[in-house]
């Protein structure tokens, strides 16, 4: 009970703030490190294995708790159609920054998650939490390798999907593209949307103050702060920080 009412009096979860803060600073250091790059710093790192895999377990966090964020919203169709239009705000403004691309980055794939959960979100509540998120974990791992050409999980089974789909050139939010598609951000609905319907499962349990109790409250002030304008952090730090190297380089 004690949980439940922390959750109704300020209808935030403190550690996932904090969480979410944490991969909105590591993905300005990431974006940071690119933009050095690009000014003709050589950052080894940013080519490795290790830094891939950070880049994606970072962004599938900040994923997760956006999903759990919809248990919690009032209007998902409106929080989305705000995320997809900034999305599509950088899709205009980063070409004048950086000569790059932003096709269907985060804010796009967001923004349209979030308009399937309020359009459909009925429809997901209907199971439990813990189907929900076996159900998502296993379509993630089958759509994980949908931009190699197949459906599946390598070593067990492996679906072909036909290589026209892939040369269509309109089935990119789903993954499927080919070597003629370019974005700098890009996060697919597929697999990222099983990762964000699976984060709306462990938000029930959130809101329901079934969570350990640590959860709850806010252990990193300036953090949580952080965690809770993600959005305006991710719409002005890359000209912030383009215009920071201009001055120094």
């Amino acid at each position: 009970m004690e949980n439940t009412k922390i959750v109704k009096k300020g209808n935030r979860i403190g550690l996932l703030d904090e969480l979410r803060g944490l991969a909105i600073l590591c993905m300005v250091v990431y974006h940071t490190m690119f933009l050095l790059g690009m000014f003709g710093v050589n950052i080894p790192l940013m080519s490795s294995t290790a830094m891939n895999i950070t880049r994606d377990i970072f962004a599938g966090m900040f994923i997760f708790i956006s999903g759990c964020m919809c248990r919690f919203s009032h209007n998902n169709l409106k929080r989305g159609a705000i995320c997809f239009f900034c999305g599509m705000i950088i899709t205009f403004v980063v070409p004048f920054f950086v000569d790059a691309t932003i096709v269907f980055g985060i804010l796009h794939f967001l923004g349209i998650s979030m308009l399937i959960y309020g359009l459909c979100g009925t429809v997901f509540e209907k199971l439990p939490a813990w189907v929900g998120i076996i159900i998502c974990s296993l379509l993630a791992v089958c759509t994980w390798n949908i931009d190699m050409g197949y459906f599946g999980i390598p070593g067990a089974f492996q679906i072909g999907i036909p290589s026209e789909a892939y040369n269509a050139g309109v089935l990119f939010p789903f993954g499927i593209y080919n070597s003629s598609f370019q974005s700098w951000d890009y996060f697919p609905l597929l697999p990222w949307f099983f990762v964000f319907i699976g984060g709306s499962y462990f938000g029930e349990w959130a809101k329901n103050g079934s969570l350990p109790k640590f959860f709850y409250p806010v252990h990193i002030k300036w953090l949580a702060a952080v965690g809770r304008h993600t959005i305006w952090i991710y719409l002005l730090h890359i000209p912030i920080i383009f215009l920071i190297l201009n001055i120094i380089f």
